[in-house]
């Protein structure tokens, strides 16, 4: 009889996924972004053969992918190596060469709307005004491109467009948690929510119909729900609101008059069918724990990319509306059984001033486990750890070290009031929520206290250099992935358009340089004591390479055990195969040797 070993580490690193994906009108093609050969890049599949082919192959991820509704080509987005000046394309759906419909090196252009017939693109750019972006018009027979709307004040874009390309939707991005919307109207304007002064968002705007348009808000609540504005008589209306429900997307089949939302509270996704005619809403079972991207065909079918704890990112088509789902990509670890992976525990604890956190909780599996657990403070700040699937998590498990995800406050998905509690506080209360978090686990026995070792990227990175700098004595040993070590220099550094919401989101260096001064890691070098591996990438537009560089320079002047890896050609994540097992491979050794 042939036995087989325990997977080898390796295995988990040779895990693909997709990255986005779009339908065909007529659904015989399935175009993917994957990094199939170690790079990402666009694969068509003829449904429903399913077998994947290349249409490109300048290894970028993309960042946008849709089908014209004509059929006659794919409209993609790719930066360079993680630059994330995003230029746009057209993509014939056979693959080949790539056609420049707006470029212009070092500038990044966001995706709008596509118009039916695919003549006239929409689209927003950083070109001309780098700060708050201008809107402009694309007529891709004529090449005549003109500014449609002029950002001021905040970054604007275009929300939606009216099926008769009458009248538009365009958006205010104040931060994270503030955002207002507006319909333009031949030479008039109007705000889509009522007046008032308490901040709140507005999302995911589409038309129904020309007098219709419906979008989410927390408008005058704590939680997102669905709203509509009436053009004709230029009233709001609150239409959906579910109790413990925060609505992330909306999307609208014109076949059933339906709208599907994605709605959660916390770590998992919910899909909703809610039917305007009747103003009823049913759950759809969807196939995945969290949903990336949703798809509705022109026939009522339903297309999906989600991702759970234990597979990563694949699409489904539902074509009796949810009831059941065909996967049509399978991608898992590779020889690795599924048995073998471990869905995480949804913990709750009280921080330190009461307030309740949720957490997961991922516990290596007793034959595996080394004793140890890795605090894992999430990336955002405003953004959340949900139960979907993350190679290194997986790896981690297997090699017996246990992770520990809180979503301290300032994370998403738990209401607008929970999630501005970070804003002008990134170092004192999600610091403390985190140490809370460690104690609960101690005392509930889940690890020992000296068995703790700390890992985070971007505001996680930030989080574990603060961490260490003043809390060293809870850790064995940090891994930093391109976090802010200077507050000053970050808020400085970061793209122009992120810039006008800097105060808000961080604070401002010169009222607040107290502040800044006290939440910046680099404040505590004398406390960072233990081993550190720091890892960045070169081209990463929001935290840059300075941020790496001046905590690490600081620290092996002090002598410090300070390993630094810097990736030419990456940007805030790592895009490319060979990078991320590099990376990976370097990040266990450096743990193991703390076992």
């Amino acid at each position: 009889m042939v036995t087989f070993d325990k997977p080898e580490v390796e295995q988990f690193f040779q895990t693909l996924a997709v990255e986005n994906f779009t339908v065909s009108p007529d659904e015989k093609q399935l175009v993917i972004s994957s990094n199939l050969n170690g790079h990402f890049n666009i694969w068509g599949m003829d449904l429903p053969s399913q077998f994947p082919y290349p249409l490109t192959f300048n290894n970028q991820s993309v960042d946008f992918l849709t089908y014209a509704k004509t059929g006659e080509f794919m409209v993609a987005g790719f930066d360079t190596d993680g630059d994330e000046n995003t230029q746009i394309y057209a993509l014939s759906p056979q693959g080949g060469k790539l056609i420049s419909l707006r470029s212009n090196e070092g500038e990044r252009h966001f995706f709008n709307y596509l118009t039916t017939d695919g003549k006239r693109l929409y689209y927003s750019t950083t070109t001309g005004n780098a700060s708050f972006l201008n809107s402009h018009l694309y007529d891709i027979e004529t090449g005549e491109d003109k500014v449609l709307l002029e950002g001021t004040i905040a970054p604007t874009s275009i929300e939606a467009v009216s099926p008769a390309e009458k009248t538009f939707v365009s958006s205010k991005q104040f931060g994270n948690t503030y955002s207002l919307a507006y319909v333009h109207i031949g030479n008039e304007t109007f705000l889509m929510t009522p007046e008032t002064k308490e901040q709140h968002t507005v999302s995911e705007a589409l038309y129904t119909s020309e007098t219709e348009i419906y979008f989410l808000t927390n408008y005058n609540s704590d939680l997102t729900y669905l709203a509509k504005f009436d053009l004709e008589a230029k009233e709001f209306k609150k239409v959906l609101e579910i109790e413990k429900e925060d609505f992330s997307s909306i999307h609208f089949s014109k076949k059933t008059a339906s709208l599907y939302l994605v709605g959660s509270y916390g770590v998992e996704d919910r899909l909703y069918e809610f039917h305007l005619t009747n103003e009823t809403l049913k759950e759809v079972k969807a196939p995945t724990s969290v949903v990336e991207k949703v798809v509705i065909m022109p026939s009522g079918n339903l297309y999906i990319q989600g991702r759970t704890s234990t597979r990563p990112n694949n699409v489904f088509v539902s074509k009796d509306n949810g009831e059941s789902w065909e996967e049509l990509t399978r991608f898992r670890i590779p020889g690795v059984p599924e048995e073998i992976l471990v869905e995480p525990t949804i913990l709750t604890y009280p921080s330190f001033d009461g307030l309740e956190i949720e957490a997961l909780l991922f516990q290596a599996k007793e034959e595996y486990s080394n004793g140890h657990v890795i605090l894992w403070p999430h990336g955002g700040p405003q953004s959340l750890e949900r139960k979907w699937f993350r190679s290194m998590f997986q790896f981690l498990l297997n090699r017996g070290y246990s992770i520990f995800a809180p979503n301290f406050r300032g994370s998403s998905n738990y209401g607008l009031k929970f999630m501005k509690m970070v804003e002008g506080d990134w170092g004192h209360g999600p610091r403390l929520d985190n140490l809370e978090g460690l104690e609960w686990l101690i005392k509930e026995g889940y690890v020992d206290r000296d068995k703790i070792l700390l890992l985070g990227g971007s505001y996680g990175g930030y989080m574990s250099l603060l961490l260490h700098g003043r809390h060293a004595e809870y850790f064995k040993a940090v891994v930093d992935i391109f976090g802010p070590s200077n507050l000053f220099s970050f808020v400085d550094s970061v793209p122009e358009f992120w810039k006008s919401f800097m105060i808000q989101w961080v604070g401002d260096p010169v009222k607040d340089k107290e502040k800044f001064i006290e939440d910046s890691p680099i404040t505590y070098l004398d406390g960072m004591t233990k081993p550190m591996l720091v890892i960045q990438g070169a081209n990463d537009p929001r935290v840059v390479q300075k941020e790496s560089d001046q905590i690490v320079a600081a620290l092996k002047e002090k002598g410090r055990d300070v390993e630094y890896i810097v990736l030419p050609d990456e940007g805030h994540g790592f895009s490319k195969k060979q990078n991320e097992i590099f990376v990976y491979s370097k990040m266990l050794e450096f743990l193991d040797r703390f076992i």
